[in-house]
This record gives C-alpha cells, structure tokens and sequence, in this order.
C-alpha cells in the first residue's frame, strides 16, 4: 500500500484500537468459547490488536436497495479516496463464480495509472443462510480459512497468497453476518463498511 492515504490508514488504525479497547474493558469479554478457531499468524513480523476489527451497522444507515460505493464506507473516507485522486469501479458482488445480483463491489483506485496495483475493495450484499453455508464451504475446499468472532464467521484466504495484508496478516477477508456478507481487500478494511439497515 502507498504513502498516498494515511488518513485512511490512520482512521482503520484508530478503529481496530478502539475495537480492541472495548472489547478488553467489556464484561463480557472471555476466553475463546471451545471449538473456536484461533487467529491466523501473520507470515512476516507485524504488530497484532488485541481483537479483530468490529463492524457494525451504523446508525441511519440506508437502505439496501440504496446502496452505493459512495455511501458503502463513510462520507470521510470517500472524502480522503477522492482528495487522493482516487475514483471507484461499482461491480457484481461475486463469491468465487457466484453473483449476488442485490450486493455490490467497490473497487477504488486510481484508475488513471496505465498499472494500477494499488486498490481496495469494499463489497456488500444480503445473503441466505443456505447461500452462506454454501459459499463458506465453496471458499475453505479452494483453502480460505474460517474463524467465528463476535460479528459473525470470516472466511479470510490464505495470508501466503494474499496480495495484500493488513497489520495483522489478513488478506482478502469476508465475513458473514445474519442476513448479509461484507468483503474487503483485508480484514481490517471491514471496518470501513457501513451496513445498510436490515
């Protein structure tokens, strides 16, 4: 990733901090339940949060059927993307070969570069429980792993393929959630995603 968004880095810093915080000082906060998986060990020396990223829906979020890559992440964010001379690619939201026509997928980048191999990914989209149990085991047979967490089940791809890793060796990471599953270039951009309302 280049220097040309520390902003952007800074704010998913903050947020996996502040995750980390409050999961620490919670009550509720234990030991793994058993049958949990433990998280993935990054392939090359990186600093670790204490707790991995919490999404969440954000309050007056909109619509699903509103969606857009505009509205997908908050307005301060596209802010920083578009100062940076960034502008995004909308596409259909695919798990392997399979679309989810009612989600989306945004690419960002600069796409006026003749290579662009800077770019991040936010996607989202409503999803059965049949569809998630399906396309969770369609992504572990091509070696994704799973792990359970609090928001719901990653499914995140082998961090010795990954492109790109966050600073806790997470590549491409998906998560699902009741009723929905977000996708960025890394786990941590999670956090970026605003949920549309349910």
């Amino acid at each position: 990733m280049s220097a040309r968004l520390p902003r952007l880095l800074a704010a998913l810093g903050t947020s996996a901090a502040l995750a980390a915080t409050l999961v620490a000082c919670s009550p509720s906060s234990a030991a793994p339940a058993p049958g949990a998986s433990t998280p993935l060990a990054p392939s090359s020396p990186a600093q670790t949060s204490a707790a991995p990223p919490a999404p969440s829906e954000t309050a007056g979020a909109v619509d699903p059927a509103d969606v857009t890559c505009e509205n997908l992440l908050p307005a301060d964010q596209v802010a920083e993307l578009t100062e940076q001379g960034w502008t995004f690619r909308e596409d259909p939201f695919l798990i392997g070969d399979t679309e989810f026509p009612d989600g989306i997928s945004c690419t960002w980048g600069d796409f006026e570069q003749e290579v662009e191999d800077d770019l991040l990914l936010f996607g989202w989209s409503p999803i059965t429980p049949e569809e998630a149990t399906t396309a969770q085991a369609a992504l572990e047979s091509e070696g994704w792993i799973i792990e359970q967490g609090a928001e719901g089940t990653y499914v995140t791809e082998d961090p010795d393929g990954a492109i790109n890793r966050d600073e806790d060796g997470y590549g491409m990471t998906y998560l699902f959630g009741d009723g929905w599953v977000t996708v960025s270039d890394t786990k941590q951009g999670l956090l970026l995603i605003q949920r549309p309302a349910s």
